[in-house]
């Protein structure tokens, strides 16, 4: 008898086996997104733009009845996390997604600071993430995990340097960057680089920095105006420019000062204010006499938060756009998180020709797109106003 129930167990269990087998691991009737965003700390306003994009995406998606992938409709779950603005933070908060929330895939972070160290952490745990604003090389550099939705510095410094060229017929530059911070520092670099390239060494004839959170800097401010420079290239956040902008113009340079995508913010003028006025700087999309996608996105962002919305709220609805097609281009969710995220990470290499409201984007096989870059005149009354356009 004792035998009769060994053979039956054991025949039992075997059924559930094969049963199990057969079966794989159950489709969840949901897919979370994770968002890794500077909420708070030196650039709250980024957070507050990634967040809100993501808001009225996902207001389309439940709109819709969830998110269509495979004929089968999913509720989709955003995981908001504050990464402080803090690289620490940012590895954190990328950890936590993926190891506790099983996100399927992660926005963010925005800027290089947290963008490059939270990358390492997605791409070690084979996890797909798009960064919306990161323009820096290391953030994607040997991670095929890691994607972005904007340009990357190398190709942003020499479209500044050739506009700068173009437009003033200048020979003589100047940069001041944050030292300790790897989006200007390197992006700096990057543009000492191109004009020296076109202009010959020495051509960048003062080259000063600081440290993140200094907030006097006449010294090298004085150090530029005595170089002989003329012009000045400073590829900061929102929060810095309006100091170095009006402490520059206190101290008697008057001469044109250039910016990068960082200028972006919404920010940047009203903390700067009419001396930023006339002012130029490359960036990914411009706001003021915007059409068709882009400006049905503008009014209705503006709509709903009250203001008109930065380079970073429109990379953020490209990125998460291009997370939805990724995801959809898979065709199925399987349940198994790790097969699902291969996939997602493996349609999102492949995807061409996306209409996106910041330009066309086309990824060959790695993280970084194809796309073109603007450059925008701050406007008398304050507007980005489009210049003219970039493209590779």
């Amino acid at each position: 008898m004792q035998k009769r129930l060994i053979f039956v167990g054991i025949v039992c269990g075997l059924i559930l086996g094969v049963v199990f087998l057969a079966c794989g691991p159950e489709a969840p009737k949901s897919i979370k997104i994770g968002v890794n965003a500077p909420i708070t700390g030196d650039i709250p306003k980024v957070g507050e733009g990634t967040k809100y994009a993501a808001q009225m995406w996902l207001e389309d998606v439940n709109a819709a009845g969830g998110l269509d992938v495979g004929g089968k409709k999913y509720k989709v779950d955003l995981v908001i996390e504050d990464n402080e603005s803090k690289a620490e933070s940012a590895v954190k908060v990328n950890t936590k997604m993926i190891t506790e929330d099983g996100v399927l895939m992660i926005v963010g972070p925005q800027s290089s600071k947290q963008a490059v160290p939270a990358g390492e952490v997605a791409n070690n745990y084979s996890t797909p993430m798009i960064s919306p604003w990161s323009t820096n090389p290391k953030t994607t550099a040997d991670r095929p995990f890691v994607f972005r939705s904007c340009f990357l510095d190398p190709f942003q410094a020499p479209v500044v340097a050739n506009f700068i060229k173009d437009e003033f017929g200048f020979t003589k530059a100047a940069g001041l960057y944050d030292v300790a911070s790897d989006y200007p520092k390197g992006l700096a670099e990057d543009f000492k680089k191109a004009w020296e390239t076109a202009n010959g060494p020495g051509s960048v004839v003062a080259y000063e920095s600081f440290t993140t959170k200094d907030a006097d800097f006449s010294s090298q401010l004085t150090n530029i105006i005595n170089s002989g420079a003329e012009f000045l290239f400073t590829p900061q956040y929102y929060n810095e420019v309006a100091l170095i902008v009006q402490q520059a113009h206190q101290l008697g340079f008057n001469k044109p000062i250039v910016g990068s995508d960082s200028w972006g913010s919404a920010e940047t003028v009203q903390l700067c204010g009419p001396d930023c006025y006339g002012l130029f700087f490359s960036t990914h999309y411009a706001a003021a006499g915007a059409t068709g996608k882009t400006k049905e996105f503008i009014d209705r962002y503006q709509k709903q938060y009250g203001y008109v919305p930065d380079d970073v709220g429109a990379l953020t609805w490209d990125a998460i756009g291009l997370v939805q097609k990724a995801v959809q281009d898979c065709g199925t969710i399987t349940g198994d998180i790790k097969k699902d995220r291969q996939c997602v990470r493996d349609a999102m290499a492949n995807i061409k020709e996306y209409e996106g409201i910041t330009g066309k984007m086309t990824f060959g096989g790695s993280g970084d797109p194809t796309k073109c870059a603007v450059i925008v005149k701050i406007s008398d009354k304050g507007e980005f106003e489009f210049y003219k356009s970039v493209c590779p």
